[in-house]
Formats: C-alpha cells, structure tokens, sequence
C-alpha cells in the first residue's frame, strides 16, 4: 500500500509539468534510439557500394619498390666474387579496357545504394509506428490505472454504505461480502495497472531515452478520421508499388540477376591498357663488377583469356541462378506480405471507427446505469451488487474506448506506413489530436 501511494502521489505531482507530447519524443528518439542509429549507420555503409563499383572502372596506379645484398662467387672461366647492393622500383599504371565483371560490379553498386535508401526509408517509419505505439501504450495504462482507481473508489463508497446500511438491519451482510470483494478486486487491479505503467514506461524510454511523467494525453471526445481514399484496394495497389520493404526486394531481384551476369562474365577475356616506369641500380656485378644502372617506361595493351578454372566459374553461375530464384521469391513474399499488412490495416481503421462509436454510446448508457441503480438503492428497489456490476461493466467500457481509439490512431499510422508514405507530418498531425 505504500508503494501504491508513493507512486500515486509521483503521478499527481507530473501533473504540475509540462507534459511531453508525440512530437517531442519522436525527436527524441531519432537521436537516442538505438535501432535507428543502426540504420543510419547502415545508410552510410550502403552508400558507398557506389564509389566501389565505379572503382573498377577506373585506372589503378601501384608502386612495387625493393632493395637486396647480392654476394656471388664465379669459377669459370675466371675465379671471382662480388658484393654489391642493387635497388628499384617500377611505378605502374592499369587502366581496364574490357573487363565486363567491373562493368557489371559498378550497376550493383548503384543497385546496392538504392537498396540501402529504401532500408532506410523503411526504418524511418518503423521509428514512427514505435515511438507512437510505446506513447499510446503509456497513455492506456494511464488510462487504465485512472478508471481501476474510479472503480476502486466507487467500490470503497458502496462499501462504507453496506456497512452502515448493515448496522441498521436494512441490508444483509451478503451486501458487504459483495462489496468488500470488489474493494479488494479493485486494489488489486491498481497493483497490476501500476507495474504495467511502470513497464509501458521502461519501453517509452528504451526508444526515446527518457520517460517523461506526464504526456499530453488525447483531447476529450477526439474524432479520428476514416482513411483517405475509402478504398481498400487502393491501399493495397500503393502498398505493392512504393513500400520500402518491396522496393528493397525488387532491387534485391535486380542484384542477383546482376550477379548472373557477372559471374557469366568469367568465361569472357579481359583487355586493359599498361604503362609502367622502372627503374634499377646495382652498386656491382658478378660479371664485369662495375655498377650498372637502368631505367626504362612501358606503354602496352594486356589481354587475359581464362580457359579453365577448375569448374570454379561455372560453380559460381549456377549458384548465382539458384540466389535469383531465391530473390524471386522473396520479392512474391514481400508483396504478398505487404498486402496482407495494408489490407488488415484498413480494416482496423474501419472497424476501429466503428468500435469508438459503439463504446462511446456504451459508455453514455453504462453511466445512466450507474446512476440509475445507485438512485434505486437508495430507494430499496436495486441491491448492492447491482451497483458494484453497472460501476465495473462502466469501466471496462472506458478501458475499451480508450484502446479502440489508441489501436485505431496506430492502424492509420500502419496503412500509411504499408503505401510507403508515413512521415514526419503525420506525426504533427496526430499530435494535433492531443491536449496542448
């Protein structure tokens, strides 16, 4: 009991503060979330395959340099010795003429950097629908904790009245049996609702890194919008044609078909344009014992035709046939996948309406009879634990109101995300939707 009033009385005092709204923490967490920091690294790194595919088309210079001791003995046709320390280097340069593999690597590059930008996108948006299913979250505890707490207290009150009533004789003890059970039922729904605050918070701040007291909670009464076009299919269509997800599974397909080719490429003979310089100084000789130095420039064309290699290159285009199936099918995955994703999303946004409605004319009635039945027990037609089930089934109702219209905020934010087109201005535009 005293932990519960600690933290009862935490929470009053967050009222005081200013309240941290969607937007704040969103912020928040592109700086201190984790995943998301992963992804941008990945973007990064994704990004220069293009640099290192185009690096294959380009000349490539080298400098090889070396330094010996050379000690030697002749016998014929004279006895003599030397030794005398010769240097050099050469300095080359290689230009690829015809190399179709580098021609190849240089589009995956570009492929690869596209994929990486669709990663991205795609863990941009999955930050939002985070950050906003762990606020939602925290704002149904809260919500949860707050009615437990109404109910708690309503119990307590009917509770005190079946005690007094018993005392003059005009209610049994049954009354009280009934009301001291849901008292304790209550508390201990208090319990739980207050761990399961705490952990919706631990999971706010796991992403955003911190966990502010008080949020901005939903304007009473707050109207969510239907999805905009009011067509399914429409939803689908756009899904299929600019998700993330597909996208990066069509440039995957794309890759690997590349790969196809490149691995093709083995068979085929490689042309490339050699200059080189060198130069050599030896301090001696064996022969004549004088020191010699050298220097010369190359300028050429080098051709390679590969004619066997062990199997290795054919090995390597089956393979690469067999990754294009996979990717095949991967891409049918995402899509299908994707359409199945939008088209449930669609249907908790238009369910999700449609269960507001109900639990807000629910909630009217469900207050009409609480009152109704407390007035009747006071005039002896209704028994107490009339009283105590219109005050639960009450509510049960608000707990399910406010998940209907948290779950049904979050399958908009899904829809959107499905078509490939959550940003940053549906986040404001929810936030729109909180107390200021």
């Amino acid at each position: 009991m005293k932990r519960i009033a600690v933290m009862t009385g935490l929470a009053l005092l967050a009222q005081g503060a200013i309240a941290a709204d969607l937007l704040d923490l969103y912020r928040d967490a592109r700086s201190n979330d984790s995943q998301f920091a992963s992804a941008s690294a990945a973007l990064l790194a994704g990004r220069e395959k293009g640099p290192q595919g185009l690096a294959g088309l380009l000349p490539t210079i080298g400098l090889t340099a070396s330094s010996s001791y050379n000690d030697g003995k002749a016998t014929q046709p004279l006895d003599r010795s030397a030794r005398y320390n010769a240097n050099g280097y050469t300095l080359q340069l290689t230009q690829p003429l015809f190399r179709w593999q580098n021609w190849v690597g240089a589009k995956e590059g570009d492929i690869q950097v596209a994929i990486a930008e669709a990663q991205y996108s795609q863990a941009q948006m999955d930050l939002i629908l985070r950050v906003s299913q762990a606020y939602f979250d925290v704002l149904y505890s809260q919500d949860v904790l707050s009615s437990v707490q109404a109910l708690k207290a309503a119990s307590d009150q009917q509770l005190q009245l079946a005690k007094r009533s018993f005392e003059v004789g005009t209610v049994t003890v049954t009354d009280v049996y009934d009301a001291q059970s849901r008292y304790d039922l209550a508390t201990a729904q208090e319990i739980a609702a207050l761990n399961d605050l705490a952990v919706k918070r631990e999971a706010l701040r796991v992403i955003t890194g911190s966990a502010p007291q008080s949020l901005s909670p939903l304007r009473p009464g707050v109207q969510v919008l239907p999805p905009q076009p009011a067509d399914m299919e429409q939803w689908v269509t756009a899904a299929q044609a600019s998700n993330p997800n597909v996208q990066a599974s069509e440039l995957s397909l794309e890759f690997a078909k590349r790969e196809v080719e490149r691995a093709r490429a083995g068979h085929l003979p490689t042309v490339d344009l050699i200059a080189n310089y060198n130069y050599n100084h030896n301090l001696g000789s064996l022969s004549s014992g004088l020191a010699s130095r050298t220097e010369g420039n190359m300028v050429g064309v080098q051709m390679n035709l590969p004619i066997f290699a062990g199997g290795a290159t054919q090995s390597k285009v089956r393979e690469n046939l067999a990754l294009e199936d996979k990717a095949q099918s991967d891409l049918e995955t995402a899509r299908r996948n994707i359409s199945q994703a939008a088209r449930q999303s669609y249907l908790g946004v238009t369910s999700g309406l449609a269960s507001i409605k109900g639990y807000e004319a629910a909630l009217r009635s469900g207050q009409s009879s609480v009152d109704a039945n407390k007035l009747g027990y006071e005039v002896g037609v209704r028994i107490n634990i009339d009283v105590l089930n219109a005050q639960s089934i009450l509510a049960d109702t608000q707990q399910k109101l406010a998940k209907a219209r948290y779950d049904t905020i979050i399958s908009q934010l899904r829809l959107k995300s499905t078509a490939g087109s959550l940003s940053i201005d549906d986040v404001e535009q929810i936030n729109g939707l909180l107390v200021k």
